[in-house]
């Protein structure tokens, strides 16, 4: 029979990264921020499983105080532009009574596209079918109430759980007879397809007469745009047309990254995308002083941010760092890997190439990069996923350690302000950070 009178060696031993480096014990609330605010949910990651890191979120919830943890999933949603995890926390949230008070005003203001009413209830479902709670109805059923008759058409599909299912079970009431006929339509299969490429396209028109059509009309948005690119240029759709719509881009709300991703499989195009970018930012205020960026090159960090994404961490750190080199005064930029390399004063699309040109993705040897820079600086930000093979040293003076990573355990903590996720928001939030004097 096996012994179970014995000490567990394991759990008094200090965490580390899956590298080994040190790393700090966090409250359960920081250890649920950094779970949740750069995680795509269930998407394997370099060093752990997507379940994983679903489960953690489980379990950490009923730990975290409810109003923070609803706070925390508007935050994923509103701020960091995620989608699933949000749901995730507040399907988590309704499980347990201490925290549903808050899972109608939350789920409300996290379901911001058609789908996600199906998708929450999937999640919902996901262990088992069970009748849903009052709060969970509540919130279904005003969040239901935001969406037009194009929205619903869009995301009206043949899927297990149908946005008619989330109709009935919710109770919603319509605000006016237009939503209550619109309603009637969508729960008697009458609503009219509308007019996006993926309607077109999967009824068998072609690709290049609709890609044309829509450009023309001005009916595909900005991420509709940049997201089929490869497919424009592999069906020939006139290069004219796909120029003038790259300029009368609507970019206010776009980060760099996305224009580094779909460069890289639209390159004949490249030209027109940076111009874009550049204007995306052009109205970002600056950061006074000056900034030493360090860019985490390492081997994990050329993982794909989901399974059918092209996307990777180092687009995400990129486009950051393109993002720093048009708001810092004053800018010196280092990538490190198994080094510590200086990277060329350059900007846009050049800075991407000069950063993932300067060495090979390798190890992570934060703690060695951080000892050779001398540079003097007003801050020093880090771009990583936190799991270096060395002891990472407190920064001088101000540092600040941005996580892109949705890992167990990280280095980014003590005297380092410690931010999770990746979202030009950041930029904004260190500019506040120090105008407070903090």
């Amino acid at each position: 029979m096996a012994r179970l009178n014995i000490m567990n060696f394991t759990n008094l031993l200090p965490p580390r990264t899956h590298e080994g480096a040190p790393a700090k014990t966090v409250s359960t609330e920081l250890q649920l921020r950094r779970s949740v605010l750069a995680c795509l949910l269930w998407e394997k990651q370099f060093y752990e499983d997507g379940v994983e890191i679903a489960g953690r979120i489980a379990e950490l919830v009923p730990k975290v105080a409810p109003a923070t943890v609803a706070a925390l999933a508007v935050e994923a949603r509103e701020q960091m532009k995620l989608r699933h995890a949000p749901l995730l926390l507040v399907r988590e949230t309704a499980r347990h009574a201490t925290h549903r008070a808050f899972v109608a005003e939350s789920l409300e203001r996290v379901i911001q596209r058609a789908d996600e009413l199906s998708e929450f209830l999937a999640i919902y479902w996901a262990t088992g079918r069970q009748p849903l709670s009052a709060q969970v109805k509540k919130g279904l059923a005003a969040a239901f109430r935001k969406f037009d008759a194009y929205a619903l058409a869009k995301y009206n599909r043949d899927n297990p759980v149908k946005l008619r299912d989330v109709l009935f079970l919710s109770h919603a009431k319509p605000r006016d007879e237009g939503q209550a006929e619109l309603w009637k339509q969508l729960a008697e299969s009458e609503l009219a397809s509308p007019d996006t490429w993926e309607v077109a396209l999967s009824g068998g028109a072609d690709k290049r007469e609709t890609f044309e059509r829509l450009l023309r009309e001005n009916k595909l948005g900005a991420l509709a745009i940049l997201r089929n690119l490869r497919n424009m240029a592999q069906s020939r759709v006139d290069e004219k047309l796909v120029k003038t719509a790259l300029g009368e881009l609507k970019t206010s709300h776009m980060l760099p990254f996305r224009f580094l991703a779909a460069a890289r499989y639209a390159p004949q195009w490249e030209s027109e995308l940076e111009s874009a970018m550049y204007k995306a930012v052009e109205s970002v205020p600056k950061l006074a002083g000056k900034t030493v960026l360090v860019v985490d090159v390492s081997g994990s960090m050329t993982a794909p941010l989901s399974a059918r994404s092209e996307m990777q961490r180092t687009d995400a750190a990129y486009g950051l760092a393109v993002l720093l080199r048009e708001t810092a005064e004053e800018l010196a930029v280092f990538s490190f890997s198994d080094r510590c390399v200086r990277v060329p004063s350059r900007r846009g699309f050049a800075l991407r190439d000069a950063i993932d040109a300067s060495q090979v993705h390798g190890s992570t040897y934060l703690g060695r990069a951080l000892e050779e820079i001398r540079e003097p600086y007003d801050r020093l930000i880090v771009i990583t996923d936190e799991q270096s093979h060395d002891r990472v040293p407190e920064p001088k003076g101000r540092g600040y350690m941005i996580n892109v990573a949705s890992y167990k355990n990280g280095v980014g903590y003590g005297t380092w302000m410690h931010i999770d996720g990746w979202s030009e928001s950041v930029i904004g939030y260190i500019r506040e950070l120090e105008s407070m004097g903090s």
